[in-house]
């Protein structure tokens, strides 16, 4: 078990088909599009390898503002549905702890749609996550 960052347009594509199982609306395209631009704000994606196949993604990014200090932000977390509940997904988020440690940050945050009650229960019990706010947007 390997836990990698992609750094280019090529290794970005390896990991398309599974951010695709989490973000289902994205194309080949918009996803290399918006990844280069986040990649410039300062967007990390981490993948995590096991027999040689990525099972497990994350895209966070390190921010400071006033409510969560210095922190890291997950934007994008997950396991191939092949995989899941074999603890690829809490191995990533340790991993991600300790990246966010050795930056300074005092928090890692994420969010998670109001539907996925598993993930919900995933980050507040097994990994003691408090839940503490809405997240809310309008399109505009």
């Amino acid at each position: 078990m390997e836990i990698a960052e992609l750094k280019d347009k090529n290794e970005w594509l390896q990991a398309f088909p599974l951010i695709k199982q989490l973000r289902k609306d994205l194309t080949e395209e918009s996803y290399i599009d918006l990844l280069t631009e986040m990649s410039k704000q300062g967007y990390t994606l981490f993948v995590l390898y096991a027999e040689g196949k990525i099972v497990c993604a994350a895209g966070v990014i390190y921010k400071v503002n006033f409510y969560n200090r210095r922190h890291v932000f997950v934007y994008d977390l997950v396991t191939d549905s092949l995989y899941r509940s074999q603890g690829y997904g809490e191995k990533m988020l340790t991993f991600i702890h300790q990246w966010a440690k050795e930056r300074g940050a005092e928090y890692v945050a994420l969010e998670s749609a109001i539907q996925r009650e598993e993930a919900h229960r995933f980050y507040e019990d097994k990994l003691q996550y408090d839940k503490w706010c809405y997240s809310f947007r309008k399109k505009i």
